[in-house]
C-alpha cells in the first residue's frame, strides 16, 4: 500500500505548493521510489477547460484528454510522472459524482451531506491514484487554509491518516515568512495563526515549508516550532533560488528527504541528484544566449504559457544556451507594426490559442518570420497562422480559418464535419458553427513524420504521439496547390487524413504543429522540437561566442 504526502498552503496563494509537490517528487525518486502526484482544486468548475487563461493561466492536457491544472505541469517536468484524468480533480467533478450517484439511487433514500457522502467521494478520488504501482501518493490541496471552498477537502485528508494508519500519512504545510524592509525583520506571525487555523480543523502539520526571501536563523526556526508544537528539525527553509530546478537540491540541503523518511518509517538510499546539478549548471553557466519572440495574447499573465516558457529553457539546456523571452502582444503588432517588436529577435515562436483577438498581428509576424529567414516555430494555432499567411502571400488565396470568418472564400483551416477518432474506433460528428460544443481532439495522438524534414531530424523516429488540444483542422481540399508552392506537410496522422506537421521548402527552420509539444517536455529530457529550434536561433550566433 502507498503512503501518502498532504500538502497544503496558507497565509498567501501563489507561494507554490506545486512547486513543492513536484520537487518532493524528484527528491523522492532520486531515492528510489515510486512517485505519482494529485492536485485538488477548490473550484466549482468540474475542469478548468472552460476558463480564461487570463483566470487560471494555462490548460495542461495528459496523454488520455483530460484538461487539467497547470501544476500537473509542473509535476510531470520535476518526475516520471505520466498524469492522467485521475491526478485533477476539482469540486466540481466531486459533486457531479456525488450528485450522479443521489439521482442513480446509489445512496438509497440517505440525506447527502458534506460529511461523509462528499468526503468520501474526496477519498476515494485519493485512492483512486494510488495504485500499487506506486510508493508514495503526493496530494496538493488547492487554495489557502482558511478558504470556505477548501474545507470538505481538508476534512476528507483529516480522516484520512484514520484510514491508512498515522505511519503512511504525512501532513506538509507551505507557508510564508515575509521580511519587513522598513523593521529590517523576518516575521513569523503568518506561519504561527496559518498553522493554528490548520490545527483548528483539525490537522496537525508534521513538516513545515517556510517561504522565505532570506535565511532563516536558527533562533527563528525553534520560535516557529514551539508556537506550531514542531520539533525544530521540521521547520524548512523554502529558500527563494534562481531557477525553480534548484528546488529540489534546495530541500534536499535542508534535510527534507531524510525527515520524510524518518517520519513515513522507510529506509531508503542516499539521494541522486547528479541530473539535477547538470540542469542548474546548464542554466546558471550557458555557452550560448539567443532571444525568442513569443508572439501571443494572453502575455501579460505569463502562467498562460507555462509549459511553453519551461520548454523553451528546456531547448536551451539541450542546446547549452541562455534563451531571452521576449513577451510580444499581438495587438500591440497591429497597432506598431511587426518590425518595431520582432527586429532584433533570432526566432518567433506563435502559440495554441481560440478567437480572432491578436490574429492579424500573429499572422503578421509569420509573414516576418518567413521573409526575414528567422527560425520560426508555430504550435497549434501558431501552425494554422502560419498556413492561412502562405496561402494568402504565397498562393494568392483569400485565406483564412472559418474560426474566424465563416463565410471565408478559401478556408484553408476548418472544422470537419466528420473525423475519426483511432481511441474510439469511431468516426465522431462535429458541428461547423460551434465554438465550444464542437468536439476536441484532446489528447495523444500518433503522427507519421516523412523522411529528410527538420521534423524527422528532430524526432529521429518515424512515429511519434503527440498531445492535442484543438477543434480546426487543415484543410485538405489545399494540400496540393499549397505543396507546389513550396509547404512541406512533414507529419500526418497514420492514415494520412489529418495534417500534424508543416514546414517551408526553402528557409532555415520553419516548422508549424498542430498539437503542443510543451506539454511533454522536461529539463531532464528537452523536447526534440523545441531543441531543434533554440538550436536554429543560436546556429547564426555561434560563432560570436567562441
Amino acid at each position: 500500500m502507498p503512503k501518502y504526502i498532504f500538502i497544503t498552503g496558507g497565509v498567501v496563494s501563489a507561494l507554490g505548493k506545486g512547486i513543492a509537490a513536484a520537487a518532493i517528487g524528484a527528491l523522492l525518486e532520486a531515492k528510489g521510489l515510486r512517485v505519482t502526484i494529485q492536485k485538488l482544486d477548490p473550484y466549482i468548475n468540474v475542469d478548468p477547460g472552460t476558463l480564461s487563461p487570463f483566470e487560471h493561466g494555462e490548460v495542461f492536457v495528459t496523454d488520455d484528454g483530460c484538461e487539467t491544472d497547470l501544476d500537473l505541469g509542473h509535476y510531470e517536468r520535476f518526475t516520471h510522472l505520466r498524469a492522467s484524468v485521475v491526478n485533477n480533480y476539482t469540486t466540481g467533478r466531486i459533486y457531479f459524482n456525488v450528485i450522479t450517484k443521489e439521482r442513480r439511487g446509489d445512496y438509497l433514500g440517505d440525506t447527502v451531506q458534506v460529511v461523509p457522502h462528499i468526503t468520501d467521494e474526496i477519498k476515494e478520488a485519493i485512492k483512486s491514484a494510488a495504485s500499487d504501482e506506486y510508493d508514495i501518493n503526493i496530494v496538493e490541496i488547492g487554495g489557502t487554509v482558511g478558504d470556505i471552498e477548501s474545507l470538505p477537502f481538508l476534512e476528507a485528508i483529516r480522516q484520512f491518516r484514520y484510514h491508512v494508519g498515522k505511519e503512511n500519512v504525512l501532513y506538509v504545510h507551505l507557508t510564508l515568512v515575509p521580511y519587513i524592509k522598513t523593521a529590517g525583520e523576518l516575521k513569523t506571525k503568518p506561519t504561527q495563526h496559518s498553522v493554528n487555523e490548520l490545527r483548528e480543523i483539525g490537522i496537525q502539520p508534521d513538516l513545515l515549508l517556510c517561504r522565505t526571501e532570506r535565511p532563516l536563523p536558527p533562533e527563528m526556526k525553534r520560535k516557529i516550532a514551539i508556537h506550531c508544537n514542531l520539533d525544530p528539525d521540521a521547520v524548512i527553509a523554502a529558500m527563494d533560488v534562481s531557477t525553480v530546478y534548484e528546488v529540489p537540491l534546495s530541500f534536499m540541503e535542508e534535510g527534507l528527504d531524510k525527515l520524510i523518511e524518518k517520519k513515513l518509517a522507510l529506509n531508503l538510499r542516499e539521494p541522486d541528484v547528479e541530473i539535477w546539478n547538470q540542469v542548474v549548471e546548464r542554466i546558471k553557466n550557458p555557452k550560448y544566449e539567443c532571444s525568442i519572440a513569443i508572439v501571443g495574447k494572453y502575455v501579460n499573465l505569463k502562467d498562460s504559457y507555462k509549459s511553453l516558457e519551461e520548454a523553451l529553457i528546456h531547448g536551451g539546456i539541450a542546446n547549452n544556451a541562455r534563451v531571452n523571452l521576449e513577451w510580444v502582444d499581438s495587438e500591440a503588432i497591429e497597432t506598431h507594426g511587426v518590425e518595431h517588436h520582432l527586429s532584433e529577435v533570432d526566432g518567433i515562436l506563435v502559440p495554441g490559442g481560440f478567437g480572432s483577438r491578436g490574429i492579424e498581428g500573429k499572422i503578421a509576424a509569420v509573414q516576418y518570420a518567413r521573409e526575414k529567414k528567422i527560425p520560426y516555430f508555430g504550435i497549434c494555432l501558431g501552425m494554422q497562422l502560419a498556413v492561412i499567411e502562405f496561402g494568402r502571400h504565397v498562393c494568392g488565396l483569400s485565406a483564412n480559418s472559418t474560426e474566424f470568418d465563416v463565410k471565408v472564400k478559401d478556408p484553408l483551416i476548418y472544422l470537419m464535419e466528420s473525423w475519426y477518432n483511432h481511441r474510439s474506433g469511431k468516426i465522431e460528428e462535429r458541428t461547423a458553427d460551434s465554438q465550444m460544443g464542437g468536439t476536441m481532439r484532446l489528447g495523444a495522438y500518433p503522427a507519421v513524420l516523412i523522411e529528410g524534414t527538420h521534423a524527422f531530424k528532430a524526432y529521429g523516429a518515424k512515429e511519434i504521439s503527440e498531445r492535442h488540444r484543438h477543434r480546426y483542422e487543415f484543410n485538405n481540399k489545399y494540400r496540393e496547390l499549397l505543396t507546389s508552392k513550396g509547404l512541406v506537410i512533414s507529419g500526418l496522422s497514420p492514415d494520412h487524413e489529418l495534417v500534424e506537421i508543416i514546414e517551408l521548402r526553402d528557409h532555415p527552420w520553419f516548422l508549424g504543429c498542430q498539437f503542443h509539444p510543451e506539454f511533454k517536455s522536461r529539463p531532464t529530457e528537452p523536447h526534440p522540437l523545441f531543441s531543434a529550434f533554440v538550436g536554429a536561433a543560436i546556429r547564426e550566433k555561434r560563432e560570436l561566442f567562441q
